[in-house]
């Protein structure tokens, strides 16, 4: 636990940067684990998309694109990397986050505004790049999430005066997410700010409470539509729903058996020639399984293990909370969003619309990624390091 972490009074009230400056050096393994999860991520994007992509005139259109998102993730990640983590402290700062992602959720779901694509609204169309406002939303809900716990300090201990407030404004994106509709980002948004809680020193029992009630909630919301039902349902038996919503799930089962141990090969697999829907975005992981097998898989997995156990490390290594809990919930919302991505795709999960981050394609959400890793290295610039 971070309880024990120092509060803001007790850090460096300094925030101010310098692009050109001498810094300590960012945290080596994050750095490393980061830039594998990137270069990984383009192969597999190429291998997953060039098919498709190949009937517009250019194969390696999604990796151009990818290519482009990562081009300015890496102008925003240095700034953020140089930025004072203490300056996403600032209350104009996370009010302006929250703001600026309520107002875009709210323009996404309305009709001839967001962009409707397969029975959902998540999108909007910003100088021909499509953008989705839950992404920017994650990290908004990061900022507010570490700033309250930290000023609330042991107040969290309280189930009612502690954690219920503090959940008030996850909650309110959480119903705005569901709008368009699209659960699984909702229900990541408040896993994270379950597990931030309870990183900042909740009790186990009072989290337990809130995560029956939240899979109640949840449950009741994913039985209560028909198409949401049949979804829930395909999960367990895809193959007899083949015709319908467990196709998907089928497919994606089926590359994994054609991979076996050591896979198919660098695309020599066979789903992605329009068997598998959308294999370069919500279901990339079963490319990965096809092409190079349950070994591939676990490469993979073990790079998500890695980063994870890299953030939190410097994260428990922060004596600032602030710093501590922002490193954890960005930590948090990367890996719990890959893990639940995975689940999905091999099946022990219902199916949801959920990317797998540095993986999937999407521009602009491997940009507002990559800013949230600056972040996260900025912590690490100054883990360990400050003055008690």
């Amino acid at each position: 636990m971070l309880h024990q972490a120092q509060t803001k009074a007790s850090a460096p009230k300094q925030t101010r940067f310098s692009l050109r400056g001498k810094l300590n050096p960012v945290d080596g393994t994050l750095m490393a684990v980061f830039i594998m999860l990137l270069l990984a991520g383009l192969l597999v994007l190429f291998s997953a998309s060039y098919y498709v992509a190949q009937d517009s005139g250019d194969p390696l259109r999604e990796v151009r694109h990818q290519l482009i998102g990562i081009a300015l993730g890496a102008g925003a990640m240095f700034v953020t990397s140089r930025v004072p983590y203490r300056f996403w402290q600032d209350t104009w700062v996370v009010v302006a986050g929250l703001g600026i992602s309520a107002v875009l959720l709210v323009l996404v779901v309305i009709p001839g505004v967001g962009v409707y694509i397969n029975g959902s609204r998540r999108w909007l169309s910003i100088a021909g790049m499509s953008f989705q406002p839950s992404e920017l939303a994650k990290f908004a809900i990061v900022l507010y999430m570490a700033t309250t716990l930290t000023y609330r300090g042991k107040r969290i201990h309280s189930l009612w005066f502690g954690i219920v407030p503090v959940l008030l404004v996850p909650g309110f994106f959480f119903l705005l997410i569901l709008q368009q509709p699209n659960l699984s980002t909702a229900g990541s948004i408040l896993i994270v700010s379950l597990l931030m809680i309870l990183v900042a020193g909740a009790r186990w029992k009072h989290l337990l409470l809130m995560l029956v009630g939240g899979l109640g909630v949840g449950s009741f919301y994913a039985w209560s539509a028909p198409y949401r039902r049949e979804r829930l349902l395909s999960f367990t038996d895809p193959f007899a729903k083949m015709s319908d919503e467990g196709y998907q799930l089928a497919q994606s089962l089926i590359a994994f058996g054609s991979g076996g141990l050591f896979g198919m090969g660098l695309g020599k697999g066979r789903q992605k020639y329009a068997y598998l829907p959308y294999p370069e975005s919500d279901f990339i992981f079963a490319i990965v399984g096809e092409d190079f097998g349950l070994c591939g898989c676990l490469v993979v997995i073990a790079l998500f293990v890695a980063f994870m156990l890299a953030g939190m490390r410097i994260a428990t290594r922060c004596r600032d909370k602030f710093g501590a809990l922002l490193a954890a919930g960005i930590t948090c919302s990367i890996t719990v969003q890959a893990f639940l991505n995975m689940g999905v795709v091999i099946g022990i999960l219902p199916t949801t619309g959920l990317p797998l981050p540095f993986f999937s394609a999407g521009g602009t959400s491997i940009s507002i990624t990559m800013a949230a890793v600056g972040i996260l290295m900025n912590v690490s610039r100054t883990a360990g390091k400050m003055e008690t």
